[in-house]
């Protein structure tokens, strides 16, 4: 990987070290059966290019922490030490752009078993810079996979755990090979529950939908996020099953999550969405979303944490 790829620092086993040494052993467990959980957050840089501010880092460590209690583990830090962390760890890496954090808590012995109960977990953080994971300014075209989403009997979507993410990956390849932006998943149910790797809204009727938590879908931070602006602009929000034939027929439809910030869709299947061109509701929340996040709003201004640069 070039150096350009990454930022130049990153925190492993317990302390700030050149990114390129932070390097695990191919003995390491995790690497073996992906027994890990891993977080997504977002830094970004103000319109005035000099200001940054990570977004909603609190949410995200506490999304991290009940990944680990799912799966029985602990790390040796709390919250704030993980939060006042990575500040540190970004303001060592002087971004000149928007840059994402990917902080992940894995199974660091070197044990054979797939067993939970003979490892231990480290944390490790590393930063790269990041701008569009998804074209949020071009509507995107899915299909919806013949791959069915992973259930909280299998492996619980509601945690990001690294293993359970070969179900994202089989799908998302598919859909890239045959040349669609990204894959929606159909759950054991029958019903949508989302993206690879963002949840899914749509808009029919005036109304904003979501699958609900309980639908196999991850608690995403943006979903919560893209949930609370809806009440705030007054825009009606509705947590409930989707079928398939739902989202052919809606007025309106995005992703949302912290690579995906909120892109909206076009085409699902080969089917148009509305119009084909953003909707009003998508449109109105997506401008508030990237007022917010570049420190435009002072009303969401406790969603940002300042990164003195």
């Amino acid at each position: 990987m070039s150096t350009e790829t990454y930022l130049p620092f990153a925190f492993f086993e317990g302390k700030i070290i050149p990114t390129e040494l932070a390097k695990v052993s191919i003995m390491t467990n995790a690497l073996q059966y992906g027994n890990a959980v891993f977080g997504g957050i977002r830094g970004y840089q103000a319109n005035n290019k000099k200001n940054y501010y990570i977004f909603r880092i609190e949410d995200h460590y506490r999304r991290l922490m009940s990944s680990l209690k799912i799966l029985n583990q602990k790390i040796p830090y709390n919250l704030d030490f993980l939060v006042k962390t990575t500040v540190g760890l970004a303001e060592k890496n002087l971004p000149k752009s928007d840059f994402y954090i990917r902080p992940i808590s894995y199974a660091a012995n070197y044990e054979i078993s797939p067993d939970l109960s003979k490892v231990n977990f480290d944390f490790a953080i590393y930063m790269i810079p990041l701008g569009e994971y998804l074209p949020v300014n071009k509507g995107l075209k899915l299909m919806i996979s013949n791959w069915v989403r992973i259930n909280d009997n299998m492996i619980p979507a509601r945690g990001k755990v690294s293993g359970g993410y070969i179900n994202s990956s089989l799908a998302k390849g598919d859909a890239a090979r045959l040349g669609f932006d990204d894959a929606l998943l159909i759950g054991n149910d029958g019903h949508l529950t989302e993206a690879s790797s963002a949840n899914f809204f749509m808009v029919r009727d005036g109304y904003l939908i979501t699958s609900p938590k309980y639908a196999d879908v991850l608690e995403g931070v943006t979903r919560r996020t893209i949930l609370q602006l809806a009440h705030d602009l007054g825009i009606a929000a509705v947590e409930r099953m989707i079928d398939r034939t739902e989202v052919y027929i809606a007025d309106e439809a995005f992703l949302t999550g912290t690579g995906a910030q909120l892109a909206w869709i076009a085409e699902i299947d080969g089917r148009v969405i509305g119009n084909g061109k953003i909707g009003p509701i998508s449109a109105k929340i997506q401008k508030l979303f990237f007022n917010i996040v570049r420190g435009n709003e002072k009303k969401y201004s406790s969603w940002l944490t300042p990164v003195k640069v």
